[in-house]
């Protein structure tokens, strides 16, 4: 019976790790026809009109029965259009984002798409988040964490004290049944997490060491976790992300091909220790 070796990875998701051909990591892709006919996003912002690059007044408001009465409003650049739409963007983010410790993430996030590098998004903040959520979630059935930790169990050779080979694809299997890690709580709308991160995209789990002796064992685990800071047009699609103009500025700042912001990938991790016994019931 051959036995495995560490770092051993127990669990990948079926979506894969840094995945920018996912339609929500798409950009510049949409024109402003098919932006107002397929998607009915033509109210985007109430201080710009994004589409004629023009400040709004009470008067050319795309709603209001005085639309084109007056003029069409100063005259932007392109670029002066996409800070004000990132100023009404931050603006509204305090809707999802205004308690606890991790409400000014949002900020930093739309900060950092403004930068439009499209690079890859690391915050401390949302690794602390991650582990919490992992270790606080105790439900039997749905834990990773727990599932990882019962099926480990099952498959240790206590007498070579390591784990036997055969049980690899057992780990697969049984985290594969469980709730991964996200931020779809109540309390993540309106703490940031929600907005910021809520499903994830891209899993995977990985036991860095195990030690087994007298009967007993402590394990290292290692959560690596990726989510899209971006928005596919199932999303915008959706009556409860277009209704609220936070999403639609969003969109067009993304989407647009006169803006073309870049979404990014957020990575996040967590190292976890977890201990038991031989004689631990599962």
């Amino acid at each position: 019976m051959s036995l495995l070796h560490f770092p051993f990875k127990v669990f990948t998701s079926a979506n894969r790790l840094d995945d920018y051909g996912a339609d929500d990591m798409r950009y510049g892709d949409l024109d402003e026809m098919f932006l107002k006919r397929h998607l009915n996003l033509v109210d985007i912002s109430s201080r710009v009109n994004p589409y004629t690059l023009t400040a709004l007044t009470a008067f050319n408001q795309p709603q209001s029965r005085f639309y084109g009465m007056h003029g069409h409003g100063t005259r932007l650049s392109r670029q002066a259009c996409a800070e004000i739409l990132f100023d009404e963007f931050r603006h509204l983010a305090g809707a999802f984002s205004w308690v606890g410790p991790y409400r000014h993430l949002i900020l930093r996030m739309i900060e950092h798409m403004q930068k439009n590098n499209g690079a890859p998004y690391y915050d401390i903040q949302l690794n602390r988040a991650l582990k919490e959520q992992i270790v606080n979630d105790g439900s039997e059935k749905n834990s990773s964490l727990l599932i990882l930790k019962n099926t480990l169990l099952n498959s240790i050779d206590w007498d070579k004290k390591s784990l036997n080979a055969d049980k690899k694809k057992l780990f697969q299997e049984n985290i594969n049944n469980t709730i991964l890690p996200k931020f779809i709580r109540q309390q993540d709308k309106i703490n940031g997490l929600g907005i910021t991160v809520h499903d994830t995209w891209a899993t995977q789990i990985t036991i860095k060491s195990l030690r087994i002796e007298q009967g007993h064992y402590h394990a290292v685990v290692h959560y690596k976790v990726q989510d899209h800071f971006g928005l596919d047009q199932a999303d915008i699609r959706q009556f409860k992300y277009w209704h609220f103009r936070f999403f639609r500025i969003w969109f067009v700042l993304q989407r647009y091909n006169q803006f073309a912001y870049k979404p990014f990938i957020t990575n996040m991790e967590a190292t976890i220790e977890i201990s038991g016994s031989k004689n631990e019931s599962i």
